[in-house]
């Protein structure tokens, strides 16, 4: 499996922006989706976006519009850019991806936090 690591969470006003990163350890190039989840106690882990190798995009109704995400392979590089922040984003955001067969090929990571203060 690939290592995740995310990275770029913290704390921001409502309004503000974040980019969040998401290194893998190994090439991200063969992986067909790749996408980014969150979740907050006591609730089920949500998909937020994702991206596929031909880079076409889709997004939670709650992200559109807001987020942004995207895929540097050469980078071995995920990335969501949050635009517009509100206090209902605050979670922790993972990233994984899954092959054609939909079985997920990384390893959950320990997630970076966001923090959307009103």
């Amino acid at each position: 499996q690939v290592q995740l690591v995310e990275s770029g969470g913290g704390l921001v006003q409502s309004g503000g922006s974040l980019r969040l990163s998401c290194a893998a350890s190994g090439s991200i190039f063969s992986i067909d989706v790749m996408g980014w989840y969150r979740q907050t106690p006591g609730k089920p882990r949500e998909s937020v976006a994702h991206i596929t190798r031909g880079g076409t995009t889709a997004y939670a109704d709650s992200a559109k519009g807001r987020f942004t995400i995207s895929r540097d392979d050469a980078k071995n590089t995920l990335y969501l850019q949050m635009n517009s922040l509100k206090p209902d984003d605050t979670a922790v955001y993972y990233c994984n991806g899954k092959n054609r067969l939909g079985i997920w090929v990384g390893s959950w990571g320990q997630g970076t936090q966001v923090t959307v203060s009103s």
